[in-house]
Formats: structure tokens, sequence, C-alpha cells
């Protein structure tokens, strides 16, 4: 990658991780706190899920402060995001196994999810030179070289 094109890269998954965050935030506000018209609009969602994703969009916002700091913290919270968003598909699709109704779109949304949040924790663990895991044991420097 060049150079101008890696100094860049940060920001831009920083910003891609806040407008998905702010509209994660804002659509699943919209269910759990609107209206009777915006659950119906939603049709046969699960309430997990929408709590999930409601409350993990302020971890996207959060990360997304921390990526564009190029903070560490920020590189594990990515990877704890996809993890967590891992475990919440496996528990939607145990309750879809057992013929509850469900939107296909919350299958995709979950996909969406999880694909991006699985790219954007291994491009900044990438960025924090794979010490995102701290499976070492060994203390490093909380930010991410440049």
């Amino acid at each position: 990658m060049n150079h101008k094109l890696s100094r860049f890269a940060p920001y831009a998954v920083a910003a891609v991780a806040l407008a998905f965050g702010l509209a994660t935030i804002v659509s699943g506000g919209n269910v759990l706190f609107g209206g009777e018209a915006a659950r119906e609009a939603a049709g046969n969602y699960m309430p997990f899920v929408v709590w999930f994703n409601f409350l993990a969009g302020f971890a996207y916002v959060t990360a997304a402060v921390g990526l564009v700091r190029r903070q560490l913290w920020a590189a594990r919270l990515a990877l704890g995001i996809a993890a967590a968003t891992a475990l919440a598909f496996i528990y939607f699709g145990l309750f879809v196994l057992t013929g509850v109704s469900f939107e296909l779109r919350t299958a995709g949304a979950l996909t969406l999810r999880m694909v991006l949040w699985t790219g954007i924790a291994w491009f900044a663990c990438r960025q924090a030179g794979g010490r995102c895991c701290n499976c070492c044991g060994v203390p490093h420097d909380t930010r991410i070289s440049s």
C-alpha cells in the first residue's frame, strides 16, 4: 500500500465505523423507543437482536474514536465487537431453528455487521502489528504506531 493511502486508511475505516454506529443507534432507537408504526415497519423483529444492535452502536462509535486516535484498545474493542456479533448471530440462528418468526433482513443485517466488524478488527489488528489479542502476555504501548 502506498504511503498516502496507508495514512488515509485509518480515517476511512473510522469514518465507516462511526457512520455505521450512528445509523445503528438511530435505527435501533426508532424500533425500541419509537411509536407503534416503527415497530410494525420492523416486522417480525427479535427484541434481543434490536437491543444488541442498539447497544452495540455505542461501542461502534467508541471504537471509531479510538481508531482515529490509533489506540490499541480500539483494535481490541473491534475484535470484541466482531466476536459479540458472531455470538448474537448464533443465538439468533438457534431461535430461527426453533421455528420463531423472523425477518430475513435480520439475517442479512447480522451478516453485514459480522463481516464489517471482522474486517475492521482485521485492519485494526494489522495496524497494531498483531498486538490486539495480547496473547503473549507482554505489555505493549497503548498507541498504534503510524
